[in-house]
């Protein structure tokens, strides 16, 4: 699994922190729904209860990065979808490409076996080691002690102790399941997908934007189908 952790205080991101919290707030803001359902579900892959995790609204991880990659990408080109990341001819150059589109104020989607890409703690993940995750990857960045990363986006609220433990009481007040949010306002439901994108600093982020240190020299497993 690539090694992830949140953003910390001395963290240094291209483009800025600022100017994606900034990005990603507008796009929220934009977002247009016939209902408040649908709009939590264009930024959250949500599961169907509040308190338990057993399961997840839909699987259209692929869909939803794609539409959110297109809505966060302002930059000349549009959201970039990489070719096949497991294939190990020239990745360190692949990835040094990434890098600079997303230097360009592009996203871009990553495409990887559950295993691999997805939170420690998602709902995903199976025995049998199959299935795939997309996540959004929306910035470079290094350390002070000059580690570099990955910044990504990962819809999937069941991700990480931190996403469940943040999703019970924004969302849901704690109890209960989704069909709660059928009263929420388009107001309300920007704040909850602000909390769980963005969270409350402004140095950092929720607790669905994370580092992800990507080894550029090794190609990602290959998916493995059920």
């Amino acid at each position: 699994m690539i090694e992830q952790a949140y953003v910390q205080a001395g963290d240094v991101t291209t483009p800025a922190v600022a100017t994606l919290r900034a990005r990603i707030s507008q796009a929220i803001d934009a977002t247009v729904a016939a209902t408040a359902l649908d709009r939590l579900k264009v930024w959250l892959q949500m599961p169907t209860d509040s308190t338990f995790f057993n399961g997840v609204l839909d699987k259209l991880c692929g869909e939803r990065a794609k539409d959110l990659g297109e809505r966060l990408s302002p930059g000349a080109g549009g959201l970039y979808e990489p070719g096949d990341l497991s294939a190990a001819v020239e990745i360190a150059p692949k990835w040094a490409g990434i890098s600079t589109i997303l230097h360009g104020d592009r996203a871009v989607t990553v495409n990887g076996p559950t295993g691999h890409v997805a939170g420690a703690r998602s709902t995903f993940h199976n025995k049998q080691g199959t299935g795939f995750h997309v996540i959004l990857l929306l910035a470079t960045g290094q350390e002070p002690g000059g580690r570099r990363f990955f910044l990504g986006l990962d819809p999937d609220v069941s991700a990480t102790p931190e996403s469940r433990n943040a999703w019970i009481p924004v969302a849901l007040g704690g109890a209960g399941t989704v069909a709660k949010v059928s009263a929420f306002t388009d107001a309300k439901c920007n704040q909850v997908i602000k909390d769980m994108v963005l969270g409350n600093s402004p140095d950092g982020f929720g607790p669905l934007v994370r580092k992800y240190y990507v080894d550029t020299t090794a190609a990602f497993p290959a998916i493995k189908r059920a």
